[in-house]
């Protein structure tokens, strides 16, 4: 276990001791992003790599905050999606998926502060919550096509 600042941790995961991964980390990240949680997954087609961005308040309500004038948004915690950020700077292509605005409020943090990150975004999709087994096998296939359009 790892820790990011005093607020965030993250947890790498592999599913068995892996030297392919300490030689050759692979180029494709999948990342499901919500306002509790990032899921990042490394991956290739044999193998894969998890670790877990935590929320510093998993549990605020983001949508009103009494008292204010306007829209009444609680603001986006940026060092959350900076930890998200730091996480994902080995990952050469990099798909964002996610149920609601947090993919998109992680888009607009890695354009304005982490904009060679922002750069290996190369889509986002709205998945609501799937298993990491499903999310790991959409992410294979996704960049198993991605990739057969390159060569």
């Amino acid at each position: 276990m790892c820790c990011i600042g005093p607020l965030f941790s993250t947890r790498a995961q592999q599913r068995a001791p892996d030297v392919f991964f300490t030689m050759n980390p692979s180029k494709h990240a999948a990342v499901w992003i919500d306002h509790n949680e990032a899921h990042v997954f490394f991956v290739d087609p044999e193998h894969v790599r998890e670790s877990i961005v935590h929320a510093p308040h998993p549990h605020q309500h983001l949508h009103h905050k009494a008292n204010t004038i306007g829209a009444g948004k609680v603001a986006e915690d940026q060092h959350f999606y900076h930890a998200v950020a730091e996480s994902l700077r080995e990952a050469h292509e990099i798909l964002v998926t996610g149920p609601g605005q947090a993919k998109l409020w992680l888009l607009k943090h890695l354009q304005r502060h982490d904009p060679a990150v922002f750069d290996r975004v190369i889509a986002v999709e709205t998945v609501d919550h799937p298993s990491n087994n499903q999310l790991v096998a959409h992410a294979r296939h996704y960049f198993d096509v991605t990739d057969r359009r390159l060569i």
